[in-house]
């Protein structure tokens, strides 16, 4: 069973909201979601392209337990506070993955 990822890419209106959405996502929602969800570990990143842009990841042992928590109590009340705190000031979109492949220098 191949470790699988579920991505959040979430995009802020207005720039000016970055420091407040980063504090946010990283003292609160980040940690909330990660035992949640029971995910094996959670990352986050900033696009450098894109300065609005947003991508959330969290780590799963296999597809199954990736795909459980999309309709759990625990997605929906993270859904239901990430919709209260920000409104449509953020739009995200949630994409499930699974490693297909993974290489470090030197393998053939």
């Amino acid at each position: 069973m191949a470790k699988t990822h579920l991505m959040v890419r979430a995009v802020l209106a207005e720039a000016a909201d970055r420091p407040r959405f980063d504090r946010w996502y990283e003292t609160e929602h980040m940690p909330e979601a990660v035992a949640a969800f029971g995910a094996l570990r959670g990352w986050r990143c900033w696009s450098l392209t894109d300065p609005t842009v947003h991508y959330a990841f969290y780590e799963f042992a296999d597809a199954g337990k990736a795909e459980a928590i999309q309709d759990s109590p625990g997605m929906a009340g993270l859904i239901a506070e990430f919709d209260r705190v920000w409104g449509d000031r953020v739009t995200r979109r949630r994409i499930t993955m699974e490693v297909a492949g993974e290489f470090t220098p030197g393998q053939g």
